[in-house]
């Protein structure tokens, strides 16, 4: 009989005991808005800045609702507004080029390589007269840092990096997220660190932070911020920039704490279940792995394979069988969108480009989460099972199987 997988591919681990209690703690004082506080009582929101400022080497951070939101917040904050052309991976999720035409800026997509990253001969190409460049680390993958800033700043185009999915991860030992004027991480609950929703804002920019700060809706409250540039930097922008309230709560702080402090061994052990899939499904014929480049410090929290040349039909055919198995693959080939799965010809508030490199890779991008909700065994039972059924549908042998939708 054939092996199934039984586990959930959309469950995450409990929060940890360290955080519920501090939560609880925060519920007991109700104290949860991050600029009510008891006299000489520190915000659970300004420490988590100030440690997440600490864990990345930044000057500063901003604590705020959503990765998205840092990503806006990010682009008002270096001027950007209606009509200014920004660039972004064609490869990304929606809240990035989401957060660009919430600005009123124009989404401009740059091709994607097979190793899933942004193509610098294109970003090249397209550079001149840009207002910024948010560079999607999607899905982990992160390109030579090195060759993109040299680029970048030759051209003098700021790189704002959208890091959802690369907290904790790094290029030549400089993390995520601090090679650019900024770094935006998201804790929604899928990614590294889960507080449901949430964002994280970092940079050594003071006048870029100081808006940021103003923008998110600290009203005159800034002196409060510990991970904050001085007073004389909101000086010059406290009455010029808008509040555009997207302020991080202290509950959602006091969870987030102690999994920061728990970030280095959670990294650790996404990479063991990566490698062992990544091992497992070598050599696998019709299948294509990705490869990682030895400067890349990656966190692997999901895992993605190409299939070269197969058609639609059979692609869907093995996502059938493998859910059939309890296997959930995405697909970003599909032509509408599928749960968080999109492609840029889904954003239609962007105007239609032209990417066919992107849109070939896509048509045969595989993309799976890895929850650390599962051990080693599963990775290896999950091997197994995407093996043989890529096998047999590469083989031709594979027979109807009914469509099984995967989960969001």
């Amino acid at each position: 009989m054939s092996e199934r997988f039984t586990g959930s591919f959309t469950q995450q681990e409990p929060i940890p005991e360290a955080g519920i209690e501090a939560a609880l703690k925060v519920l007991r004082h109700g104290r949860l808005h991050r600029y009510n506080t008891a006299p000489d009582e520190i915000a659970e929101t300004a420490l988590l800045e100030e440690e997440f400022a600490a864990f990345t080497g930044a000057k500063y951070c901003l604590a705020v609702a959503s990765g998205g939101y840092a990503i806006g917040c990010a682009l008002r904050a270096i001027g950007t507004g209606p009509g200014d052309r920004v660039l972004t991976n064609a490869f990304t999720l929606a809240p990035v080029p989401g957060a660009i035409a919430a600005v009123g800026a124009a989404p401009a997509f740059v091709e994607t390589t097979e190793d899933l990253t942004i193509d610098l001969g294109d970003l090249a190409a397209k550079l001149a007269g840009a207002k910024a460049l948010v560079l999607s680390h999607m899905r982990g993958h992160i390109c030579d840092m090195d060759r993109l800033m040299a680029l970048c700043d030759a051209a003098g185009v700021p790189v704002i990096e959208d890091c959802a999915h690369t907290m904790g991860a790094a290029w030549r030992q400089t993390p995520s997220g601090r090679h650019g004027i900024a770094g935006c991480y998201s804790t929604q609950t899928y990614k590294h660190m889960n507080s449901g929703e949430g964002g994280l804002l970092v940079s050594d920019d003071p006048d870029l932070m100081a808006r940021a700060t103003i923008l998110s809706g600290s009203y005159m409250l800034y002196t409060r911020h510990r991970a904050a540039p001085g007073p004389e930097a909101f000086e010059k922008v406290k009455y010029v920039t808008p509040n555009v309230s997207g302020r991080m709560d202290n509950l959602r702080a006091a969870i987030l704490r102690p999994q920061l402090a728990d970030l280095p061994a959670q990294c650790a052990r996404w990479n063991a279940l990566y490698r062992v899939l990544e091992a497992g499904l070598a050599d696998t014929p019709g299948l294509r792995l990705i490869p990682r480049p030895a400067e890349e410090h990656y966190v692997a929290s999901s895992f993605q394979f190409l299939l070269p040349g197969w058609s639609g039909d059979r692609v869907r055919t093995l996502i059938a069988r493998a859910a059939a198995r309890g296997v959930e693959l995405k697909w970003f080939g599909h032509a509408e969108p599928t749960g968080f799965t999109s492609r840029h010809d889904s954003w239609r508030y962007a105007k239609a480009q032209s990417l066919p490199n992107t849109d070939r890779i896509l048509a045969g991008l595989i993309d799976m989460r890895l929850p650390l909700t599962f051990s080693t065994d599963d990775a290896a039972l999950i091997v197994r099972i995407i093996r043989a059924e890529v096998l047999t549908v590469h083989g031709g042998a594979a027979g109807p199987v009914e469509s099984v939708p995967a989960a969001d």
